[in-house]
C-alpha cells in the first residue's frame, strides 16, 4: 500500500513543509522547476527511492502546482482517494471520487487497448500517464486481503462474474503508461531488479489469488463460449444494431437497459416502450423515433461486452507466471473449441455496408466493442499459441491427421507435440480456428487494422523450434502468396502491418525449400523484385527478421547435398541477393548503425540479435576478421573513424548483461536460430576480447584516438 501521507504539524517538522514538498519546490521557499516533480517521481518508480506517489505532497501545494501544469486534478483526487479507501472509511465518498476520475481515464483506456501495438509516448494519454506517475496504480486492490474472496466469487451470478472482470483488468494487469523511457531495455532492467527486491507486485499476486479459487477459469470460459441466442436474424440484427450504436458507447448504459429489461420481463411485461420525440427524458435513457421494443441486438452487443472482458482476463492470465496452469485449464474446458463454433456469428460476423461506430467516433476509430473484441480474440490466440505445444489445439482432428501426413510424405520425424494432442480438446466442425483465420485473414481489406493482429497471431503458431509440417499447413493454404500480394502488389504503407508480415514471412520461409521455390515463382520479375527489396530497405527494424531468417536459410541450403536445395540455390533471387558479401556487409552496417544502448526496446533489439547471426555464420567460415576489417573500411569512407564500432562493443556488453541472466530470451534464440546458445555467448566473448593483437576483437579495429569502449550505460 501507499505510504501514510507526513503530518504537516507534528513534533520537530512543526511549520516547516515536507522534504518531498521541499524537493519539488527546489529548496526552502523556491519556486517550482518545470517538469522537476515528474522526473523525480519516475526516478522515485524506478528506484524506489523518494518521491513516487501523490500522498507525498500537499493537496495545497498540488492544486498551486496544477494551475501551470494542467493534471485535471488527478494528484488532488487520488490525495483523497487514499485517505477514503481504507477499511472503516467512507466508501460512499470513495466511490464519488472514483466516479470523477473514471470519465479522464476512460477514452484513454479504450485508445491504450487498440493501439497498444504502436510506439507511444506519455503525451498521447497524459491522465493516464499523470494517474500513473502519482501512485494511482499503487492504489490497486490486494484481493488476498478481500475476506472471503473465494466463497464471494463462487456465489457469483454470470452477469456479476462479468461485472467482475471489468475490476480484474485493473487488478491484474501489469500497469504500464506507454512512457518511451519506461520501455527501454535499461529502463525494464532496472525496474526488474528493483521487483526482485520487493517480491511479486500487486497484479502478481492477484493472479495468483484468482487461480486458486476453485472453478474460477472454468466459468469464465463458459462464459467466454456461451452461445448468443439466434431468434434474430443477421438482417434484422444489423439493422437494429445500427439504430442503437449511436448512443451505445459505455458498458454501463447496457448494464442499465439489460436490468430494466429484466425488471420488466419479471413483471409479465413483453417490452419496454419508449418516449416518442418530444417528450421529456426518463432515467437519462435517449428518446428514439418511435415507440420501440428492446432489440435482441442488444442484449447480443451485452453479451459481445461480456465477452471482450472475459478474454481480456484470460490474455493477461495466459501472460502470467502460472501460464502453464492456466494453459492446462482453458485446454481442459475447451475454450478453443467454443471459440471456433463462436467464430461465424460473433466473433467475425459478416459487417452491413455502412460502419457501425459509436456516438462521437468516426469509421477509422478502433474503440467501438465490435471492434475491439476482435482484436482481443486475436491478442489470445497470440499468447495462446506463443511457444506452446497447445497451439494444436486451434485445428481439428482432420487437419491433425494432415500435419501428420505431411511429415510422413517428407519422410521426417511427426512432431511431438502432434502426437501429444488430447483429440477430445481439438476444434471440431469443417475447419479449426487457425484455418479460420487464415480465411479472414486473406479477404481483409488492405487499409484494415485487423492486419496487424491477424499476422501476429498466425505467426505465433509458427514461433519457436522451426517445423516443416507446419510451415507446409500454412503454404498450402496461400499464406505465402497473400503476404507477397499485401507487400508487393498492395505496397502496404503501414509501417505496423509490414513488420508483422515480415516477420510472418520470415517464420513461413526459414530453412523451407519449398517456400524458397514458391516465392521465386511469385516474385517472377526483376520489376517485382525491387519492389520488394525496396519495402525491406524501407525500415529494417521492420524487416530485420527476414533477413535473418533468410540469413540462417541459405547458410543451412549451402551446406546440402541435394538436387532440390541446388536448383533452389541457382534459382532464387533472394538468396542469390543475401549471399553476397556487399549486401551483408550493407545490412550489418544498418544494423548496427540505427540502435544504440539507450534506445534498445524490446522492438528494435532484434537488430542487434540479427547482427550476431551474420557474423557467427560468418565465424563458423573464418570469415569474422574480413567482415571486421569491411565495417573499419566502411566507417572511414563515412568520415567518422570509431562511430560504428565503438557503439557496437557496447551493445555487445549489454547482450551479455541481458540475456546472460534470462532463460526465456536465451532459449528463445536458440530456437529459432537452430545455433547453440553457447555459440552466441562465445561470439560475443570474442568480439569483446580486450587483446588488441586478437584478429577477432573489435578493439584491434578501432584506432587509439577514437577508443570510447568504457562508457557507463547503466540505469540505477
Amino acid at each position: 500500500m501507499a505510504a501514510a501521507p507526513v503530518a504537516a504539524g507534528s513534533g520537530a517538522g512543526r511549520g516547516r513543509r515536507s522534504a518531498a514538498t521541499v524537493a519539488a519546490w527546489g529548496g526552502w521557499g523556491g519556486r517550482p522547476r518545470p517538469g522537476n516533480i515528474l522526473l523525480q517521481l519516475r526516478q522515485g518508480q524506478l528506484t524506489g527511492r523518494g518521491l513516487v506517489r501523490a500522498v507525498q505532497f500537499t493537496e495545497t501545494f498540488l492544486t498551486e502546482r496544477d494551475k501551470q501544469s494542467k493534471w485535471s486534478g488527478i494528484p488532488q483526487l487520488l490525495l483523497k482517494l487514499h485517505t477514503t479507501s481504507h477499511l472503516h472509511s467512507d466508501f460512499v465518498e470513495c466511490q464519488n471520487i472514483l466516479k470523477e476520475i473514471s470519465p479522464l481515464l476512460s477514452m484513454e483506456a479504450m485508445a491504450f487497448v487498440t493501439e497498444e501495438r504502436k510506439l507511444t509516448q506519455e503525451t498521447t494519454y497524459p491522465n493516464t500517464y499523470i494517474f500513473d506517475l502519482f501512485g494511482g496504480v499503487d492504489e490497486m486492490i490486494r484481493l488476498d486481503e478481500v475476506p472471503n474472496l473465494s466463497s464471494l466469487v463462487s456465489n457469483f451470478d454470470q452477469q456479476q462474474l462479468a461485472n467482475f472482470c471489468r475490476i480484474l483488468a485493473v487488478t491484474i494487469s501489469e500497469m504500464d503508461t506507454g512512457n518511451d523511457d519506461k520501455h527501454t531495455l535499461l529502463a525494464k532492467n532496472a525496474q526488474q531488479k528493483k521487483s526482485l527486491s520487493l517480491g511479486p507486485s500487486a497484479a502478481e499476486i492477484n493472479q495468483a489469488a484468482l487461480l486458486s479459487i476453485p472453478g474460477f477459469v472454468e466459468r469464465l470460459c463458459k462464459l467466454a463460449t456461451r452461445k448468443v441466442s439466434e431468434s434474430t436474424g443477421t438482417a434484422s440484427f444489423l439493422q437494429e444494431l445500427e439504430e442503437w450504436y449511436t448512443w451505445l458507447d459505455n458498458a454501463l448504459v447496457l448494464d442499465a437497459l439489460m436490468r430494466v429489461a429484466n425488471e420488466e420481463s419479471e413483471h409479465n411485461q413483453a417490452s419496454i416502450v419508449f418516449p416518442p420525440p418530444g417528450a421529456s427524458e426518463e432515467n437519462g435513457l435517449p428518446h428514439t423515433s418511435a415507440r420501440t421494443q428492446l432489440p435482441q441486438s442488444m442484449k447480443i452487443m451485452h453479451e459481445i461486452m461480456y465477452k471482450l472482458e472475459v478474454l481480456y482476463v484470460l490474455c493477461v492470465l495466459l501472460m502470467g507466471r502460472q501460464r502453464n496452469q492456466v494453459h492446462r485449464m482453458i485446454a481442459e474446458f475447451k475454450l478453443i473449441p467454443g471459440l471456433n463454433n463462436l467464430f461465424d456469428k460473433l466473433i467475425w460476423r459478416k459487417h452491413s455496408a455502412s460502419a457501425l461506430v459509436l456516438h462521437g467516433h468516426n469509421q477509422n476509430c478502433d474503440c467501438s466493442p465490435d471492434i475491439t473484441l476482435k482484436i482481443q480474440f486475436l491478442r489470445l490466440l497470440q499468447s495462446f499459441s506463443d511457444h506452446h505445444e497447445n497451439k494444436y489445439l486451434l485445428l481439428n482432428n482432420q487437419e491433425l491427421n494432415e500435419l501428420s501426413a505431411i511429415s510422413l510424405k517428407a519422410n521426417i520425424p511427426e512432431v511431438e507435440a502432434v502426437l501429444n494432442t488430447d483429440r477430445s480438446l481439438v476444434c471440431d466442425g469443417k475447419r479449426g480456428l487457425l484455418t479460420r483465420l487464415l480465411q479472414v485473414m486473406k479477404k481483409e481489406p488492405a487499409e484494415s487494422s485487423f492486419r496487424f493482429w491477424q499476422a501476429r497471431a498466425v505467426e505465433s503458431f509458427l514461433r519457436g523450434t522451426t517445423s516443416y509440417a507446419d510451415q507446409m499447413f500454412l503454404l498450402k493454404r496461400g499464406l505465402l502468396e497473400h503476404i507477397l500480394y499485401c507487400i508487393v502488389d498492395s505496397e502496404c504503407k503501414s509501417r505496423d502491418v509490414l513488420q508483422s508480415y515480415f516477420d510472418l514471412l520470415g517464420e513461413l520461409m526459414k530453412f523451407n525449400v519449398d517456400a524458397f521455390k514458391r516465392f521465386n515463382k511469385y516474385i517472377n520479375t526483376d520489376a517485382k523484385f525491387q519492389v520488394f527489396l525496396k519495402q525491406i530497405n524501407s525500415s529494417l527494424v521492420d524487416s530485420n527478421m527476414l533477413v535473418r531468417c533468410v540469413t540462417l536459410s541459405l547458410d543451412r541450403f549451402e551446406n546440402q547435398v541435394d538436387m532440390k536445395v541446388a536448383e533452389v540455390l541457382s534459382e532464387c533471387r533472394l538468396l542469390a541477393y543475401i549471399s553476397q558479401v556487399p549486401t551483408q556487409m550493407s545490412f550489418l552496417f544498418r544494423l548496427i548503425n540505427i540502435i544504440h544502448v539507450q534506445t534498445l526496446t524490446q522492438e528494435n533489439v532484434s537488430c542487434l540479435n540479427t547482427s550476431l547471426v551474420i557474423l557467427m555464420l560468418a565465424r563458423r567460415k573464418e570469415r569474422l576478421p574480413l567482415y571486421l576489417r569491411l565495417l573499419q573500411r566502411m566507417e572511414h569512407s563515412k568520415k567518422y573513424p570509431g562511430f560504428l564500432l565503438n557503439n557496437f562493443h557496447n551493445l555487445l556488453r549489454f547482450w551479455q548483461q541481458h540475456y546472460l541472466h534470462k532463460d526465456k530470451d536465451s532459449t528463445c534464440l536458440e530456437n529459432s536460430s537452430c545455433i547453440s546458445f553457447s555459440y552466441w555467448k562465445e561470439t560475443v566473448s570474442i568480439l569483446l576480447n580486450p587483446d588488441r593483437q586478437s584478429p577477432s576483437a573489435l578493439v584491434s579495429y578501432i584506432e587509439e584516438p577514437y577508443m570510447d569502449i568504457d562508457r557507463d550505460f547503466t540505469e540505477e
